[in-house]
């Protein structure tokens, strides 16, 4: 093609193009300009009628016409196996506990216990078989030691390959020794904390400069615990620290080594919350009839529940035992608290006293374990672990115990 040829061409190619009409494109533009207004002036318009209902609704609410808003008519629904409360007690509902010798005949709620917890003769070496989630720590006597016994989620067992001496109280287990997120397991021993990691089978040891030293409680974050003897207890990192704090900080003990624990602890006639700073500082008081508490404090992110030995309970008499009583306790407002009375044994037909006696829960032979999930406290009672469903009522039995003492973890529940 030649070059005088090319602008003939590009004329020709541009003189079939349509015209554009400038008028009709400025008026299409000012249309869409104008429908969008409107759309933004009626979103604004709409958004001042609902700010002026809201306010209408809260005036008349403040100023004594809320009667005139119908209330709903269908009170709020109870599981299916709702257990109604036998009473008060304080101004707290109770449950009264299925009585001593029918453990048996309730309902199981199943968890890698199983149906009856032994010690077990297949245990492998932690090393070989390591635990992600522990469900619950056992100890087997070795002569004149301990060796812990780690149960997975998926119920196989382990064996910790370290030796642990007998503490004043005799066995180490602490009811609080399985970390939060359920992969350490701590003992207390004379002198010294010693953990076990149930990923890795690393044993640790922390030195503590008291020899009487007899309960683990953990702090929430799984990287420090605190270990504690009577009149004396300690915050023990464990794990990684925040900048400038030391491996071991005193913290403020109680004569009960049980009653430390964080983040709550029930103890006295309050409600305790844990600070940072070491020390208990009063959450809400409690007005139980309390003669002494029993075990440990375990906690949810909105209830405390530990056990207690009541003074006699014109509520719910008895004749051969000692009240006790397991108490859920709200540290919020918003949601209540709860009783759970074990009370007389089984009912029959007449037996001798040395009969009776074989069934009756003698004062300290209960405690709380821990908690199967958030509304669900596990507790310790003679020969058997009960799991207490706060929403229902309900109880159930989780085993039958062959073993003289138990720490649960969050490998328990699904």
């Amino acid at each position: 093609m030649r070059r005088e040829d090319v602008q003939p061409l590009l004329a020709r190619a541009v003189g079939r193009l349509p015209e554009p009409d400038l008028a009709d494109a400025a008026w299409a533009e000012g249309v869409a300009i104008r429908q969008r207004r409107r759309r933004s002036v009626l979103v604004g318009l709409v958004v001042v009628v609902l700010i002026a209902v809201i306010a209408a609704i809260g005036f008349g609410v403040s100023s004594g016409k809320g009667a005139e808003l119908v209330p709903p008519t269908t009170p709020p629904t109870n599981p299916p196996d709702y257990v109604a409360p036998a009473g008060q007690i304080a101004g707290i509902d109770y449950w009264v506990a299925p009585p001593s010798g029918s453990e048996r005949f309730l309902d199981r709620l199943e968890t890698p216990l199983g149906d009856s917890l032994q010690l077990p003769s297949n245990a492998k070496p932690l090393s070989e078989h390591p635990i992600d989630r522990i469900a619950a720590v056992v100890l087997e006597k070795r002569g004149d030691t301990y060796g812990p016994l780690l149960l997975g989620a998926d119920a196989s067992w382990s064996r910790a390959d370290v030796q642990l001496v007998p503490i004043a109280t005799g066995s180490p287990l602490s009811p609080g020794a399985v970390s939060p997120d359920g992969r350490i397991a701590a003992f207390p021993q004379p002198g010294e904390l010693v953990t076990v990691n149930a990923g890795t089978a690393e044993v640790s040891h922390y030195d503590v400069p008291t020899e009487d030293l007899r309960s683990v409680s953990w702090l929430g974050d799984a990287q420090r615990v605190l270990v504690s003897g009577p009149g004396v207890a300690y915050r023990v990192l464990v794990g990684e620290g925040g900048f400038g704090e030391g491996p071991l900080v005193k913290v403020n003990g109680a004569k009960d080594a049980d009653a430390v624990t964080a983040p709550f602890r029930l103890d006295g006639g309050s409600v305790g919350r844990y600070t940072v700073s070491g020390q208990w500082i009063e959450d809400s008081p409690l007005a139980l009839p309390v003669r002494f508490w029993v075990g440990q404090t375990f906690s949810t992110s909105s209830i405390a529940a530990r056990l207690f030995v009541s003074n006699d309970l014109p509520q719910v008499p008895t004749k051969v035992s000692q009240p006790q009583v397991l108490a859920a306790i709200s540290t919020l407002r918003a949601q209540p608290s709860r009783l759970l009375v074990l009370g007389e044994p089984v009912a029959g037909p007449p037996r001798t006293p040395r009969a009776d006696r074989a069934y009756v829960r003698e004062p300290g032979c209960c405690s709380v374990l821990g908690w199967y999930g958030d509304g669900t406290p596990l507790l310790q009672v003679r020969g058997w672990v009960l799991a207490w469903d706060l929403s229902s009522g309900r109880v159930r039995r989780v085993t039958e115990l062959g073993v003289d003492g138990l720490a649960v973890g969050p490998g328990i529940r699904p």
